[in-house]
């Protein structure tokens, strides 16, 4: 996506963030605050679910983990419950919908300041999505409550449950679709494939803050501010537990890139060769299309592509296999997919290993890409000398009849014309 677009696009979703942030901020002081005690309350638990929430580990793989998409959930909770929050201790609240917005704009500025101290950026894009969602619910909640229509639908029986879930599954949604076109015009990834990893994770760790929030909102309007640490601590709990996954499975990345470079130290691939063709797969996966959960399991096994080439007697030149006969590129493959299989990654990684010397027309797709990313990578390297991508990738076209699929060579080639940003 040309820088111009996407930065139309990111416009387009901060103008009305702003616009709304700067309406809220207005309205509150003009009118005064309402129910301070309450305000200052929701307001600290938002700021301190931001604070302990980017935290967290990084993703592993350059990705997002599961679950990643909300970097901060204890603090969407509480933003949502005061966005939903009717009454307290039995007393009906007035803070309508420019102070619920002003409030969580207040505390999550606070709670991102650490992040800014680290240099790691203000995370504008969380902010105007969560103004953007905060702001809708409360319009679609606060008004309705407040006249009492709200009371009156709800009285025959279910419609009020029924009316939380549909406005909870609403505001997921649009968050979704906001973090989809926030991180197309970031990145230029195909929105399909962002917009669908964006609803997996929505009855994860999505209904995780939904339901919490509710739970929040109602238990307030019985108990009062009691509730807040009560019926947060749950999910701040499995935040913690989501932080120690997290960073075991960064582990379990960097066990699987260390036994992965024991064919550099032989000498049996150049030095890099298997991070590099790891990323550009992964970029490449990616503009196809794939899916989070298969990003991973192509990462995994581009990483260990060459791992069979230990059973070689001696290296063969640059690390290249193409060159050798049929069947002892099979060898190497199968022998390959055996050693991978010994390490306990998903089955999946070994199969794309072992394909690596079929037919391209008999290769499940992450198998085709590994295949020529790893053969653009040999055909670019040093020893290629200046031009020798574009050489590469030429050779890479020519050869579409026969060793590599057309429509991955051609996502290659738009990943390599973008810098190879998309990694």
């Amino acid at each position: 996506m040309p820088a111009t677009r996407g930065g139309g696009v990111i416009a387009a979703v901060y103008a009305p963030a702003g616009a709304l942030a700067c309406w809220s901020l207005g309205h509150t002081l003009w009118e005064g605050l309402a129910e301070p005690g309450i305000a200052l309350a929701f307001g600290v638990l938002i700021a301190v679910g931001e604070l302990v929430g980017w935290g967290a580990a990084p993703a592993a793989g350059g990705g997002r983990a599961p679950g990643g998409r909300e970097g901060a959930p204890l603090g969407a909770a509480g933003a949502l419950a005061y966005a939903l929050l009717g009454e307290a201790g039995g007393r009906p609240t007035t803070h309508g919908v420019p102070q619920t917005v002003a409030v969580v704009l207040a505390a999550g500025l606070v709670g991102l300041v650490p992040r800014i101290a680290r240099g790691r950026g203000p995370a504008l894009d969380h902010l105007a999505r969560r103004m953007l969602t905060i702001g809708f619910a409360a319009t679609c909640f606060q008004p309705l409550y407040n006249t009492g229509t709200l009371g009156t639908w709800a009285a025959p029986g279910p419609v009020y449950p029924l009316f939380m879930t549909g406005l909870m599954a609403l505001t997921a949604l649009c968050d979704a679709v906001l973090a989809a076109v926030l991180a197309r015009a970031r990145t230029g990834w195909p929105y399909g494939p962002l917009l669908r990893d964006e609803l997996r994770a929505l009855p994860g760790i999505g209904s995780a803050i939904c339901a919490t929030g509710v739970v929040i909102s109602l238990a307030t309007a019985v108990a009062g501010l009691w509730a807040l640490p009560v019926f947060c601590l749950p999910l701040l709990l499995t935040q913690f537990a989501f932080r120690r996954f997290a960073a075991v499975r960064t582990t379990y990345r960097q066990t699987i890139a260390s036994l992965a470079r024991s064919t550099e130290i032989a000498g049996y691939t150049p030095h890099g060769h298997a991070r590099r063709v790891a990323a550009l797969s992964r970029a490449v996966g990616r503009e196809l299309g794939l899916t989070e959960p298969d990003l991973d399991v192509l990462e995994y096994a581009a990483l260990m592509h060459d791992i069979g080439q230990l059973s070689l007697l001696d290296p063969v030149p640059d690390g290249a296999t193409s060159p050798l006969p049929p069947a002892e590129q099979r060898r190497i493959a199968l022998l390959g997919g055996a050693v991978v299989r010994q390490t306990g990654v998903p089955a999946e990684v070994a199969v794309i290993v072992e394909r690596q010397a079929d037919p391209y027309r008999d290769q499940p797709v992450t198998a085709r890409i590994v295949r020529t990313v790893n053969a653009y990578d040999d055909l670019s390297g040093e020893s290629a000398g200046p031009g020798g991508s574009l050489r590469a990738l030429e050779r890479l076209r020519l050869a579409t009849a026969q060793d590599h699929e057309p429509r991955v060579v051609e996502a290659l080639a738009r990943v390599l014309a973008c810098g190879g940003r998309a990694v």
